[in-house]
């Protein structure tokens, strides 16, 4: 059987689909802009569970993962659409109402319009459409496919906390007033992340970048699908990357806090490649807000490297994948 990212690269080549391989597909608009738009489907007890989680929480992670991926492509997020489809037991109660408190929250920091959608009942689970739509500068979308050798890697902020967050749900702990702040911190970078929408459309204004990827699988694979689009290598630094804070509170050892980093998922934080002859403007500041420089693509094509204690090894993506 193929993986989900093997069948969806066969189906690309076998019905020649040249607008899919990226976070979003990119379409004109008029002669100064271009459209990017992106779908998630977010399905309960695959991508969420009701027992962990409240429906407010559900319907801002509904539109994050969305503008997640209009974020990485360097855009400014418009619009958006949502569809869900519940069962009649849901239906009699107020979750389908606190589901949309959730989403327009967001939508609202975010400036984002809902403009459609559509409501359906299921037999037994809820499934949930995301569609969101941005707006960037002709020919200015940030691709997978821009990495060069020499470039250098970056990733956004801290690693790890989304899927420490996951791991203490699986565990039993749940959100509310009795849980301690560490808790509460991995718990909502699981349960309500932030797409990095303003960071991003300034890196990509600064003109720097050379490709970026929202970090939603997880570093090891979301790194592998920059290396497979723009036909190159990497190697990154072990000791280089951020851990989350609060990692230390169920990881014991570097190597746990690793994988959490690494393969993880769903951090949506960014992660970008810069041309080394490019300089971040006010490198400091830059530095500040939590930019860190992990490692840099290479010219062994598909092949990453780990370099930990000056020892390589090949790392191989095992972030999330639904097959």
């Amino acid at each position: 059987m193929p993986t989900e990212f093997q069948f969806l690269e066969n189906l690309r080549q076998k019905y020649s689909l040249t607008r899919i391989g990226d976070d979003c597909a990119v379409l004109p608009k008029d002669s100064k802009t271009d459209l990017v738009i992106t779908t998630d489907l977010l399905v309960e007890d695959i991508d969420f569970r009701l027992e962990w989680s409240k429906p407010e929480f559900i319907g801002h992670k509904s539109l994050a993962v969305s503008l997640s991926d209009v974020a990485a492509m360097g855009a400014k997020p418009v619009w958006s659409m949502v569809s869900i489809g519940v069962p009649e037991s849901i239906w009699k109660t107020d979750f389908v109402d606190k589901f949309y408190e959730g989403y327009m929250r967001l939508a609202k920091k975010f400036n984002v319009e809902l403009i459609g959608g559509d409501v359906s009942k299921t037999p037994d689970k809820i499934v949930i459409d995301s569609i969101a739509a941005g707006e960037v500068k002709k020919g200015k979308a940030v691709l997978r496919s821009g990495a060069r050798v020499g470039d250098l890697i970056y990733v956004t902020n801290q690693l790890g906390g989304a899927a420490a967050g996951l791991s203490i749900l699986e565990n039993g702990v749940r959100y509310d007033d009795s849980v301690k702040i560490w808790q509460k911190n991995l718990l909502l970078k699981q349960l309500q992340p932030l797409p990095k929408i303003h960071t991003a459309f300034e890196l990509a204004n600064k003109n720097l970048l050379t490709a970026m990827i929202d970090l939603s699988d997880g570093l090891s694979s979301d790194l592998a699908h920059i290396c497979n689009a723009s036909k190159v290598g990497a190697k990154i630094y072990a000791d280089k990357i951020p851990f989350h804070g609060n990692l230390k509170a169920i990881a014991q050892t570097f190597d746990e806090k690793l994988n959490y980093a690494l393969n993880g998922g769903e951090d949506f934080e960014l992660l970008f490649t810069v041309n080394p002859k490019k300089k971040f403007p006010h490198k400091k500041a830059y530095e500040k807000r939590g930019f860190t420089h992990i490692g840099e693509i290479t010219a062994n094509e598909g092949m990453i490297k780990l370099i930990t204690n000056k020892k390589s090894q090949i790392l191989e993506p095992k972030g999330f994948q639904h097959f």
